[in-house]
């Protein structure tokens, strides 16, 4: 009995709502943490917010966790793949992510350069947009980068349109994302455990989205 205990706590291991623990970071939103299973961001593999479009305040979700790994010791790289804007270094910085710890990578190969840029193992955590790219997302693609940034024990978020929660993913969370006045209304779209219904979360002050600035403007 002890070893199928053990075994059942393997987050490796899905039990449907089940509670196979799994390492996380907080999200920096209380709301959130108490949505999600594990209480923060899976700390290893995928993770997709799936949004209308790019530039809805998205990244807003994601800015405790930048600044948190950004200033983590030994330093590591905070990497930006094919981003649809340039990533504002001014909001960035007023949201506690070390600028000096970006590195954004243009490709057109999204999901290839995330791989690599993974694999290399001087990335804290990476974000891509691999519909940005010249083909289309491929599961096979996805399975591969999972275990990747598992392998790594590194996080790795992919920014998708609506259209990708028609297509099975192996990501381990999978959140819908709608921007509210002053907030955001949010779903569990795909979580081993968890809270199912839609919630809202409301931003602690007003600032501007650090992906809100189109690429090349000043």
């Amino acid at each position: 009995m002890d070893t199928l205990a053990g075994l059942l706590t393997h987050p490796g291991i899905w039990r449907g709502r089940g509670l196979a623990r799994s390492d996380t970071h907080a999200t920096g939103y209380a709301r959130l943490d108490d949505a999600l299973p594990g209480r923060g961001w899976p700390a290893a593999g995928l993770t997709e917010i799936l949004t209308r479009r790019p530039g809805l305040g998205e990244l807003r979700l994601l800015l405790p966790l930048l600044a948190a790994l950004g200033a983590a010791q030994p330093p590591r790289w905070v990497a930006w793949v094919s981003p649809p804007f340039e990533p504002y270094a001014p909001a960035l910085a007023a949201g506690g992510v070390p600028p000096g710890r970006l590195l954004v990578i243009r490709a057109a190969e999204p999901l290839w350069a995330l791989e690599q840029t993974l694999d290399s193992g001087a990335c804290g955590i990476a974000l891509g947009w691999p519909e940005s790219g010249r083909r289309p997302v491929r599961a096979r693609d996805l399975r591969w980068l999972q275990l990747i940034a598992q392998r790594h024990r590194a996080p790795a978020f992919l920014f998708r349109g609506l259209a990708a929660a028609r297509e099975a993913s192996p990501a381990e969370l999978r959140l819908l994302f709608e921007p509210q006045p002053g907030g955001a209304r949010l779903q569990l779209f795909k979580s081993r455990g968890g809270h199912r219904e839609p919630f809202e979360l409301q931003w602690p002050v007003p600032h501007r989205s650090a992906g809100e600035v189109p690429h090349g403007a000043a």
